[in-house]
């Protein structure tokens, strides 16, 4: 099994940045795609980006391209991904997912679904006031 432990939203104003952090453990061979999904009020779960823990192939969606940034530390452990949030729009309050999978590098970056991804954090609210 894995466990995923999200960390860093909380109250920012509006052109702001966050750092969001997801913590992996268990198996490490059970996954190795992370991934970050938002979910707004009333709003059905959305891919943000994802990487790949072995190529670092990643995938980040247009509507956050150059603002949003997801990273793996260069180390061996490859059980921690960041979500880099910088110029922070009200739009962005959302709460944030972090979800993992061992999946094909080319599914990882396709766009992933969420319906791919086997293993899923608790959430972490990001709130931008303007």
């Amino acid at each position: 099994q894995v466990q995923l432990a999200e960390s860093g939203g909380g109250s920012v104003q509006a052109g702001g940045s966050v750092r969001l952090s997801c913590v992996a453990s268990g198996y490490t061979y059970m996954r190795n795609c992370m991934a970050w999904f938002l979910q707004g009020p009333g709003k059905e779960r959305e891919v943000v980006a994802s990487i790949h823990t072995n190529t670092e192939r990643s995938y980040v969606d247009d509507s956050v391209t150059g603002r949003f940034t997801i990273s793996i530390p260069q180390d061996d452990l490859k059980n921690t991904a960041y979500l880099q949030m910088n110029s922070l729009k009200p739009d962005d309050t959302a709460m944030y997912y972090c979800a993992a999978v061992r999946i094909h590098p080319g599914r990882c970056t396709a766009p992933p679904r969420g319906s791919e991804f086997d293993y899923w954090g608790q959430g972490t609210q990001v709130t931008v006031s303007s």
